[in-house]
């Protein structure tokens, strides 16, 4: 395997040159390799160029738009005026449900403080709960221009998120009954797959206030015993795989863990409007989506933990302008070379796809078929689909459904994490 840390650090040099105004242009239709990249210098990020240069083909489509959903957009319009920043930054006060901070502006000496909450509280994230099942993940070596080799396959049961706040469509609302100064809980259980991770999961508490460290499990059966773990080992990949839990969504840690700087405003290739669901790979470079790609409009922030023993030296975000969602997320390591990505595949959508007994949502909501992770230094990826191709007619996503879709308080406790993984 030939070394990329030359290119790597090259490509890190690069990551703060991002000129303005921009001047690359793609149309529909066109495609993109290595052979043409020099076409979305400019709409692309130096993680992107990086999968573009060892075989990530990205075919151009129409920059469609966004419709947020109707009860967000008119809680956004109801309590935003109320909201407002304490004088350190760190807490939204006056918070009920929306979005927080609608039209920041550049000029504001919170202002990217306001587009970090935005994001963290926006509608992508899960707004009353969410339930992801049967999905599946392969992990190991990719090739350059060829396939990932699978090191190990996982299946898992269920992503759960249930938020505490902002809640707009399950009652109680917008607001659970919340002694606990809960923001959200989460499970990732059990897993299937492999034989000798079965049972394996974990699960976390994210409180309102920054000045609260997450709590987090972690449950071994094969040790019979729940591990704690701290808030810095969010960072931390698992299990030979590439992705952590801070990079769930594009980054999911707590606003105020960070130290945040605006880097600007670009033009920049994502995808939105994915038209495969289930995910399709690519033929011939299997970790890497087969899928459209549009023009978005993204502010651009650097993350820096505050966090002791923290895995990364520092995040580079690109958030959509129109849906508060990432289209992906450059990764740096200690020393300030580019380490990994991860990348997003979304299409906002009323139902993951047409067949019966299918939910139809009232608004378009971001349905993702699948998400990889590369590490550029091992030159290794983590791949998921989600749902996993193994499961005909599975709908893989489902949004505020509360009980119906099984999210339910019981669920989030350390009790229910070991008894399903017996």
């Amino acid at each position: 395997m030939t070394s990329t840390r030359p290119l790597v650090a090259a490509l890190a040099v690069t990551a703060t040159l991002f000129v303005s105004p921009l001047r690359a242009d793609v149309s529909p239709g066109d495609k993109i390799t290595d052979a043409n990249m020099d076409k979305v210098k400019d709409l692309t990020s130096p993680g992107l160029q990086w999968c573009i240069k060892h075989g990530f083909p990205l075919t151009i489509g129409e920059t469609k738009h966004v419709e947020w959903p109707r009860a967000y957009k008119e809680a956004t319009e109801k309590y935003a005026s109320q909201v407002k920043l304490t004088a350190d930054g760190r807490t939204m006060e006056n918070y009920v449900a929306g979005q927080p901070f609608p039209n920041p502006d550049g000029k504001d000496p919170q202002f990217v403080i306001k587009v970090m909450f935005n994001y963290d509280y926006g509608y992508v994230n899960g707004l009353d709960d969410t339930d992801l099942r049967n999905f599946d993940a392969d992990t190991g070596a990719i090739a350059d221009h060829g396939p990932l080799t699978v090191e190990r396959h996982f299946l898992l049961d269920h992503f759960r998120r249930l938020f505490w706040t902002g809640r707009l469509y399950v009652d109680p609302k917008p607001d659970k009954p919340n002694p606990n100064g809960y923001r959200a809980q989460q499970g990732l259980y059990p897993i299937l797959e492999p034989y000798d991770l079965k049972g394996v999961g974990a699960l976390g508490n994210r409180y309102t206030s920054p000045d609260k460290q997450d709590d987090s499990w972690l449950y071994l059966p094969s040790l019979r015993r729940v591990r704690r773990l701290s808030t810095a080992q969010r960072s931390d990949a698992l299990f030979g795989q590439d992705t952590d839990v801070d990079s769930y969504y594009g980054y999911s840690g707590q606003v105020g863990w960070m130290e945040w700087k605006f880097l600007g405003e670009r033009d920049l290739l994502g995808i939105v409007h994915a038209q495969h669901y289930p995910v399709k790979w690519h033929d011939k470079v299997d970790w890497a989506f087969d899928e459209v790609w549009e023009k978005r409009h993204v502010y651009m922030l650097e993350g820096v933990s505050k966090l002791p023993q923290y895995a990364y030296g520092k995040r580079v975000l690109f958030i959509d302008k129109e849906t508060w969602g990432i289209p992906y997320t450059d990764i740096y390591d200690r020393s300030g070379e580019l380490w990994k990505i991860w990348i997003n595949d979304v299409s906002y959508r009323k139902k993951a796809f047409e067949g019966a007994n299918v939910i139809e949502y009232e608004d378009e909501l971001p349905f993702a078929p699948a998400i990889v992770m590369i590490d550029m230094q091992l030159e290794h990826a983590t791949k998921a689909s989600l749902p996993s191709p193994r499961f005909p007619g599975e709908q893989g996503w489902y949004y505020h459904q509360g009980e119906k879709a099984g999210i339910a308080d019981d669920w989030f406790t350390v009790a229910a994490l070991v008894n399903a993984g017996h």
